[in-house]
């Protein structure tokens, strides 16, 4: 039978675990600044206020270190976009939960933290594909699936036409993100938005996107396509 753990286990753990964070934080600097390549472990240590035989022992090595921010940043990403999707399958009220998953979306996306990874793991995507297809799969793959599924639905519930489920929602995510994401990604983290900007961007792409998957009959027309 295990022991409890006591309050003086807990304290070290979680200094412990401050430390980790420290040390990856740091990293993701490093990296984000000089590149994969030209990061050393040295700079890392000296931004961390750490030692480089602290990195190795807690990491093992630098190629370690670098898997493991980009997944610590995966953990949490499909509950992240679940929780937005939320009740889309099931509304009634297709434009309004639509816009509401959208602005979700939009801030989420754009937040400097999401960005400087997504940049970082499309840099090193040579280096390191496995990881790019890690980033992928738990983020834009998983997203466009949960998606597909509520059009799909929304489709059988006869409030969206939609042919291929998995196409437009890939039609949806970028009317609403890709203005916006590709300018941060190309300008930098200096790019800034203001809400009302992003409320736009998400607002207008939810047009856009029913003006061609929304079922005739179910609100506004919608114009066939030829």
């Amino acid at each position: 039978m295990s022991q409890p753990e006591t309050e003086p286990d807990r304290v070290e753990g979680s200094a412990a675990e401050q430390a980790r964070q420290r040390i990856m934080e740091a990293a993701l600097e490093v990296f984000l600044r000089d590149g994969y390549i030209g990061a050393k472990t040295d700079e890392i240590a000296a931004v961390a206020g750490s030692s480089k035989q602290t990195i190795y022992k807690r990491f093992g090595s630098k190629d370690r270190l670098f898997e493991h921010i980009v997944l610590d940043r995966l953990e949490g990403i499909d509950k992240i976009f679940r929780d937005a999707i939320g009740e889309l399958a099931t509304t009634d009220e297709v434009q309004t939960t639509l816009r509401a998953v959208a602005h979700r979306f939009v801030h989420l996306l754009t937040r400097t933290a999401q960005l400087r990874v997504r940049r970082l793991v499309i840099a090193e995507a040579g280096r390191f594909p496995q990881l790019g297809r890690a980033y992928f799969e738990a983020g834009p793959e998983r997203v466009h699936a949960m998606l597909a599924s509520c059009f799909a639905q929304l489709t059988e519930r006869g409030l969206l036409q939609v042919d291929e489920p998995e196409l437009a929602a890939n039609h949806f995510t970028w009317l609403v993100v890709s203005i916006p994401v590709n300018k941060v990604m190309f300008c930098g983290d200096d790019t800034e938005f203001s809400a009302t900007e992003l409320d736009h961007y998400a607002d207008t792409g939810v047009e856009v996107f029913l003006a061609a998957y929304q079922a005739p009959g179910s609100g506004r027309p919608r114009q066939r396509r030829k």
